[in-house]
C-alpha cells in the first residue's frame, strides 16, 4: 500500500460528534469524507445535521445526520444503537461537542458552581460515556481510532491581554475540561491500545469566527503563523489521526496552533 493510499478513509464509518457545527465540527466532517469516509453528524438538532449531511451528499460525499444530546447519556445509547444498527460498526469516533450551557455566564467571578457541574454533566461525563459506550464495538473489530477535539487553553492558559477592550471572557471551565481531555485521551491510549485502538488528541488555536478586530490583530500578531485557524486547517490533522497513516500514532496531542505554543 502506498503512503497516498494509507491516507484513505474509504471504507471506514466515522462519527463526529457536534459535526454540522460551524466552527470545528462541519470543518472535521467535511475533511473525513472528502478522504471517503462515511460520516455520520450528531448533535442536539436533527434538522441542521440531515440539512448539512445533504450538503455533503450533493458534492458526492457519503453523509448522514443523527441526533444526540452529549448531557443526555440515554441519548448518547441511544445514537450508539442507531449507528451500529444502520452500519454494523463504527471506525472513527471523533469528539467535538461542547456542552455550551456549562461554559456560558462570562470569566470566573461570574460563573458558578452550576455552571461547572453542567460543564462536567456534558464535557466529561458525556465524554467518558460516548467512549464507553463505542469501546465493546472496537474491541471487537480489533481496530479503531477515537480523536478527541481538546483546544491550546488545555496545554497553556488564556493571555488576558488578548482580550483588552473587548466583550470576550473566556470561563475557567473549558480550560478545565479540555486539559483533562488531552490526559483522558492518553488513559484509553494506554489502556486499549493492546486492542487495536489508537485515542489521540488535535488542540486546535483561534478560529477566526468574526471576533472583534482587536482581538484578531492582537492574536495574529503573536501567533508564528501570523493568522487565525481557518475552516480546512484542522482537516489534514484528523485525516492522518483517522487514517492508517497513523497506524503507529497513539497518546498524543496534536498543536494545530500556528505555533501559538512554541513560544
Amino acid at each position: 500500500m502506498s503512503i497516498l493510499e494509507k491516507f484513505s478513509l474509504r471504507g471506514r464509518v466515522a462519527l463526529v460528534t457536534a459535526g454540522a457545527g460551524p466552527l470545528f465540527g462541519s470543518s472535521l466532517s467535511e475533511g473525513l469524507a472528502g478522504a471517503g469516509a462515511t460520516v455520520i453528524t450528531a448533535s442536539r438538532s436533527l434538522e441542521a445535521n440531515e440539512a448539512f449531511a445533504d450538503a455533503l451528499r450533493r458534492r458526492g460525499f457519503d453523509a448522514h445526520g443523527m441526533q444526540f444530546d452529549q448531557c443526555d447519556l440515554e441519548s448518547i445509547h441511544a445514537l450508539h444503537d442507531q449507528i451500529i444498527a444502520r452500519f454494523g460498526r463504527l471506525d472513527v469516533l471523533v469528539n467535538s461537542a461542547l456542552a455550551r450551557d456549562g461554559h456560558a455566564g462570562g470569566g470566573f467571578m461570574e460563573q458558578t458552581a452550576e455552571h461547572a457541574r453542567r460543564s462536567a454533566e456534558g464535557d466529561f461525563a458525556g465524554l467518558f460515556e460516548i467512549c464507553r459506550a463505542f469501546l465493546p464495538d472496537m474491541i471487537h473489530a480489533g481496530r479503531g481510532s477515537i480523536i478527541n477535539i481538546s483546544s491550546i487553553y488545555g496545554v497553556v492558559s488564556n493571555d488576558p491581554n488578548l482580550y483588552l477592550d473587548t466583550d470576550m471572557k473566556q470561563p475557567p471551565t473549558y480550560n478545565f475540561v479540555k486539559a483533562g481531555m488531552i490526559n483522558f485521551t492518553r488513559y484509553l491510549a494506554c489502556y486499549y491500545g493492546r486492542h487495536g485502538i489508537r485515542a489521540n488528541c488535535i488542540s486546535p488555536g483561534g478560529y477566526a469566527n468574526n471576533q472583534p478586530p482587536q482581538f484578531v490583530q492582537r492574536y495574529e500578531q503573536r501567533v508564528p503563523i501570523g493568522r487565525m485557524l481557518g475552516h480546512e486547517d484542522i482537516q489534514g490533522a484528523a485525516v492522518f489521526l483517522a487514517s492508517d497513516a497513523s497506524a503507529y500514532v497513539t497518546g498524543i496531542n496534536l498543536m494545530v496552533d500556528g505555533g501559538w505554543t512554541a513560544h
